[in-house]
């Protein structure tokens, strides 16, 4: 540790032993001026807990405002000095980075122009500048805990340790059991819409008529989940981009789906006329979204008005129709807005692994599972109607 560094650690000690009440006020005023801190990650926990499942319905709560770049936790001296000194020496203490020894697209600093960064350790996109906020915030936490001092943000997120250089390793376990569960529900449906349930005479198709529209959810609801994971692996720029186009997709489709199923719209070239303008529209957004503006203050308005549509429609739809299975989708209307309290109560890594989004993650996996029981409900329901229909008829 340097000079500098030993006169800012002591006077981080002095500070906090005599005028703790300075700092947490401090810590308390940047926390107000940034009481959307949580939403930013409840509006891609949300979108994503669409696609674990009968969540759509509180997709609403998902698209909040983005947190501010800054936090207490960068604004410290110590982990300012820190950062300054690692992003010229590419060291910090006797402790020094690979990837500051190579530039942004992979290219040795030191050595000849052949020698690159091998692709295996460029995919993460872990560089100097990203090691040494990692690193520095690991070692000014340390400081903090010693002084008996709590965690804190840097850079609008908590201080995550990684594993294997995966940011959110317990987050991206439970968005990949999320994916895992999407697909077990997926393929149950299938097998018991081709493999169990009686099926047209005429041309050996299912008799449910909205066959082919849950199985482009599940398609997509997978997609989001998969994006999810890798957003937690890394949090780029690139990742962020993918996780919200993906999660806006489902949002968009399965609003469309919601309509179409709740008025009961079985003729194609209705479906058709129905769907064409929520598809120009999604598609128009995501574009915004990703050439032009990252506007999160518009994909609030978008998502929330798409997610209380969705909210209602299911609401009302499941009471007035009497659907023999819609205990199993109020459950999870109601278990989707408990689980969103952790998102409220948002407190900082069990660890350093686990938080309140980790374990809303976690959540969803009996939500998901649910839902797809009350579609595979809903084929069951809708066949026996058509079958009793059709032996009238003969």
């Amino acid at each position: 540790m340097t000079g500098g560094d030993q006169g800012i650690e002591d006077e981080l000690h002095m500070n906090r032993e005599g005028h703790t009440t300075g700092e947490d006020q401090a810590e308390q005023s940047l926390s107000l001026s940034k009481i959307p801190a949580f939403v930013k990650k409840a509006t891609r926990a949300i979108v994503t807990m669409i696609g674990g499942g009968g969540c759509c319905l509180f997709v609403a709560l998902l698209c909040f405002v983005r947190v501010l770049d800054a936090s207490f936790g960068d604004s410290q001296p110590l982990y300012k000095d820190c950062l300054e000194h690692c992003e010229k020496t590419g060291c910090i203490g006797e402790k020094c980075f690979q990837h500051c020894k190579f530039s942004s697209d992979g290219v040795s600093v030191d050595g000849p122009w052949y020698m690159q960064e091998p692709l295996y350790l460029r995919w993460k996109q872990w560089d100097c500048q990203s090691d040494c906020r990692y690193h520095c915030m690991i070692d000014t936490e340390k400081e903090r805990k010693m002084a008996g001092h709590g965690p804190v943000k840097y850079h609008g997120k908590w201080p995550f340790k990684r594993a294997f250089g995966i940011q959110e390793p317990v987050s991206v376990a439970f968005s990949a059991f999320n994916l895992a569960i999407q697909f077990q529900g997926w393929l149950s449906f299938f097998i018991l819409l081709y493999y169990k349930l009686p099926q047209r005479p005429q041309n050996r198709k299912p008799y449910y008529e909205f066959t082919g529209l849950w199985h482009i959810y599940g398609l997509i609801a997978m997609n989001a989940w998969f994006w999810s994971a890798v957003f937690h692996t890394r949090d780029v720029d690139f990742t962020e981009k993918l996780d919200y186009s993906s999660a806006v997709a489902l949002l968009g489709y399965s609003l469309t789906l919601a309509i179409l199923r709740t008025f009961n719209v079985r003729e194609e070239a209705a479906r058709v006329m129905v769907a064409a303008p929520f598809i120009a529209f999604v598609t128009t957004h995501i574009l915004y979204l990703n050439f032009y503006k990252l506007d999160y203050g518009l994909n609030m308005v978008v998502c929330l008005g798409m997610g209380i549509a969705q909210l209602l429609l299911w609401a009302v739809w499941g009471g007035v129709t009497r659907h023999p299975s819609r205990w199993k989708l109020w459950i999870v209307v109601v278990g989707g807005g408990l689980a969103m309290l952790l998102e409220i109560y948002d407190f900082p890594p069990y660890k350093g692994y686990v938080d309140a989004h980790a374990i809303w993650h976690a959540s969803t996996i009996p939500l998901t599972f649910l839902w797809w029981s009350f579609i595979k409900d809903d084929a069951e329901f809708r066949t026996s109607i058509l079958l009793k229909k059709t032996s009238k008829l003969h």
